[in-house]
């Protein structure tokens, strides 16, 4: 996935903030290095990772934590914030009539865009037509013809005319009673001042309510003058990243995003029509830092239909570090709907960091399709053994097998899976703050994640 690596770093950082004693200036320094070598080898711009360092660095020196905060976690609040501003504040495209023009370079996915957009719009209940305006690339207009086709949306092209403005003032004539025109216009091979020119005239005839620019998560160091160079001849006003399920580096996109002030409005994560999210900085942010989804978390609690009561007692044992056999069957007994348990601890905070053992290694999916069978072994246990699982022997095993019907393996891989879950759940304790955090919301109802300030 791109930022993988990126995110795998910084989560490592992340750890070594919390599991610290205390933040002196050595330990800045050194948190600022691991910083900048983890931005630098992701393809983030230079001049944006020194911006951002320096920043970084002043407001820690500066700024002092709220009363009752550590300053771990402000630190790490602080690194959460700057991070922040690079992705932009969230913004979405409006559900209304609306004329969208997609500018990029060759191979950046706006055809395949466009054809995603118009899905997302006819979804909504919006009529959508889509405009092949790409002069360049004989395929594209057959692409775009295919996908409208496919999607049960309205065409115009016009395969000879080498006028795009020509083809787009006919186009949007054509379809003028739809609420939604897509505009898939021209690329390159590189930015060059024919493209620029195409794409200013193009603009200036139509005036578009919208102008995205669709770029390669993998472009590189070149995405961040590209973009501004676009956007001052055409003004854009959000992004789409596409083929975010790719190996790449991910940073040039990052850069490209700060240079031009837009709001990422989508992410293309396949090739499907269907792979398009709607892009929420904060969420993403946070999986990448490992800090969690908590909105995903806390309305995996309100689907189990639980009190708020019995949600904080159950979280109040997940962090206590003493989680035992009987815990983990109330635990299923609670949460035992498809997918509850796999949801709740992928949404967990410091579920994935570097140096502990990985969620995915707890096969919670075969968890769950074995539930009954270990709530047989469990029932077969002493009150004992489910308070103290490291007790449990080869003898105690035997028995646990004879008197459940199951055999000796299946209790010793259900000891298992409760071992690994219990290690990652170890990762919890060095969250300061998210315990006070969770409470809060429970008891207020509110599952955004405006209280990050409150995690650190």
């Amino acid at each position: 996935m791109v930022l993988e690596g990126l995110g795998s770093s910084l989560r490592e950082t992340i750890r070594k903030i919390s599991n610290s004693s205390y933040v002196d200036k050595q330990m800045i320094d050194e948190i600022i290095r691991d910083i900048q070598r983890a931005l630098l080898k992701a393809d983030v711009n230079v001049k944006l990772v020194l911006e951002l360092t320096s920043t970084l660095v002043k407001r820690v020196n500066e700024e002092k934590p709220p009363a009752g905060m550590p300053q771990q976690d402000f630190v790490i609040k602080i690194i959460y914030e700057e991070l922040l501003k690079i992705l932009g504040e969230n913004s979405t495209l409006k559900l209304k009539p609306q004329t969208i023009m997609l500018v990029g370079l060759y191979g950046q996915g706006k055809t395949t865009s466009a054809g995603k957009l118009s899905r997302f719009f006819h979804k909504k209940g919006l009529s959508v037509g889509v405009i092949a305006a790409d002069i360049h690339r004989p395929a594209a207009y057959d692409q775009l013809e295919q996908i409208a086709k496919s999607l049960n949306i309205q065409f115009y092209g016009e395969r000879n005319e080498k006028n795009p403005v020509k083809i787009v003032k006919a186009g949007l004539e054509a379809l003028k009673d739809l609420k939604v025109k897509i505009i898939d216009t021209s690329g390159r091979d590189s930015l060059d001042n024919e493209l620029i020119e195409e794409i200013r005239d193009l603009k200036k005839s139509i005036n578009p309510d919208e102008v995205l620019l669709v770029m390669d998560a993998t472009i590189g160091q070149q995405a961040g003058p590209q973009a501004s160079a676009i956007n001052e001849a055409v003004g854009i006003t959000g992004v789409i990243i596409t083929k975010m399920d790719g190996t790449g580096k991910g940073g040039g996109a990052l850069s490209a995003v700060a240079a031009i002030h837009s709001p990422v409005y989508f992410i293309g994560t396949g090739e499907h029509l269907e792979d398009l999210e709607i892009f929420d900085a904060k969420k993403f942010l946070s999986r990448l830092l490992g800090l969690g989804d908590l909105e995903t978390l806390l309305e995996t609690f309100k689907e189990t239909n639980i009190t708020e009561e019995e949600a904080e007692e159950s979280m109040s044992k997940l962090m206590s570090g003493k989680f035992n056999l009987k815990d983990m069957y109330d635990l299923w007994e609670k949460f035992a709907q498809p997918g509850i348990i796999k949801r709740m601890f992928n949404a967990l905070p410091l579920a994935k960091m570097p140096g502990s053992k990985q969620l995915e290694s707890v096969d919670l999916d075969s968890a769950q399709s074995k539930l009954e069978n270990y709530r047989v072994i469990l029932d077969s246990m002493t009150y004992y053994e489910l308070e103290h699982p490291d007790e449990i022997n080869a003898k105690r095993i035997a028995r646990v097998a004879r008197g459940s019907g199951k055999s000796e393996a299946d209790i010793r891989m259900l000891l298992r899976e409760f071992k690994s879950m219990k290690n990652n759940l170890k990762a919890l304790k060095g969250n300061r703050g998210f315990k006070k955090m969770l409470k809060n919301q429970i008891r207020s109802g509110n599952f955004g994640l405006d209280q990050l300030e409150d995690v650190g």
